[in-house]
């Protein structure tokens, strides 16, 4: 049998108020649109319907457990009253006629928009109509060549995107027009909205559909844009690249996105960083990883070979003598500046003592002779 005071964390002596607080804490935790459990939240729920309600409360404390519908009184609005979607199958003869001890099942379709609105998740106010008005974010793929990360640097892209109405400049009215105030919210830009729940009826805001949030609307509605405020364009856009960039790497461009609708605010751009692989050079992170060939002489008395570096430069590599083939040598700071700080990273070539496949007289002369003193 369930302890509906165990589920809520409650004493059996708890008052209406802290059974009402317990269950609007542990159902603001467990809801399922927020990450919480499903089953948790309709425990909750179950033990919520009957504790709070003052003769199921008396009948589960003297026998355990709750005869009549768990519907009872104030739950009619979810019949049809409160729209579509709204059904509930509570168990022990539930509004559906559940099974007696069957689990709740819920259908979640529209009460998550009802904890939004009761517990505050939601955008509301001034916030809700910024959103409405703001313009969509943009992203994008470039690709730059694995020399371009060594500096800073500028590309220009043309993006197809809403930028604002030339015509109107945003405002969705025709030049020489005025702007009316909304006969449906009388300019406030919200709407109050009646809503039925089984936690009682409660009022809350929301954006007017008529004018979408404005509070005006235009007696005339300008000719290019339609009364949007933006329009479909080919615009081009500048983006730096910072030294040290490395692929997979996102770069903001705040205000570079969608214009917003009606002088809303402008979404922003993310240009997502694919640094082109190198036929000679691989990176990883900071640091730069190439091969170089040397000869077996090289490899046994030593010396210095020249390589190319990332800059299109050559430096000389100093060979040690009696390096075996597969020995990585470390170059300090020939790799890539770092992205956001002070300094560069480094270059590890690998040797590889190459065998040659076709030798003169001379060489296999010298070779017998070698391999005679033992080597």
């Amino acid at each position: 049998m369930k302890n509906y005071y165990e589920i809520l964390g409650i004493q059996k002596t708890a008052s209406s108020e802290e059974i009402k607080r317990a269950f609007h804490q542990l159902a603001h935790k467990h809801h399922p649109h927020k990450g919480g459990d499903e089953k948790k939240f309709k425990e909750i729920n179950e033990a919520y319907q009957v504790l709070s309600n003052k003769e199921k409360r008396a009948q589960y404390d003297k026998f355990g457990r709750v005869f009549e519908s768990a519907a009872g009184p104030g739950f009619e609005g979810f019949s049809g009253a409160a729209g579509p979607g709204w059904g509930f199958n509570w168990g022990n003869g539930g509004a559906s006629g559940g099974e007696e001890g069957a689990e709740p099942e819920f259908d979640f379709g529209n009460l998550g928009d009802i904890f939004e609105d009761f517990f505050g998740f939601g955008n509301k106010g001034a916030d809700q109509k910024k959103n409405i008005k703001k313009g969509k974010d943009i992203g994008v793929d470039m690709e730059i060549s694995l020399e371009e990360a060594l500096k800073n640097s500028e590309k220009e892209i043309i993006l197809s995107k809403y930028v604002v109405c030339g015509r109107c400049r945003g405002i969705g009215a025709e030049p020489g027009t005025s702007l009316n105030e909304c006969f449906s919210c009388r300019g406030a830009g919200e709407v109050q909205q009646m809503k039925r729940t089984f936690l009682g009826s409660f009022t809350q805001w929301t954006i007017c559909p008529e004018c979408g949030g404005d509070g005006q609307k235009p007696a005339k509605p300008c000719n290019v844009c339609r009364g949007e405020g933006r329009v479909k364009n080919d615009e081009i856009v500048k983006i730096f690249i910072p030294v040290g960039v490395d692929s997979n790497q996102t770069i903001k461009m705040a205000g570079k996105g969608d214009a917003g609708k009606k002088g809303g605010t402008a979404g922003d751009l993310f240009v997502r960083i694919l640094v082109k692989e190198h036929p000679f050079f691989e990176r990883k992170g900071d640091d730069l990883f190439a091969t170089a060939e040397i000869g077996f002489s090289q490899a046994v008395l030593g010396g210095e070979i020249e390589i190319s570096i990332l800059e299109r430069t050559k430096i000389l590599l100093k060979i040690p003598s009696g390096i075996e083939s597969g020995k990585v040598l470390r170059i300090s700071g020939k790799g890539i500046p770092r992205f956001s700080r002070i300094g560069r990273g480094d270059l590890f070539v690998k040797l590889v003592v190459k065998t040659p496949k076709k030798l003169t007289k001379r060489q296999k002369e010298l070779l017998e002779d070698l391999r005679r003193e033992g080597m």
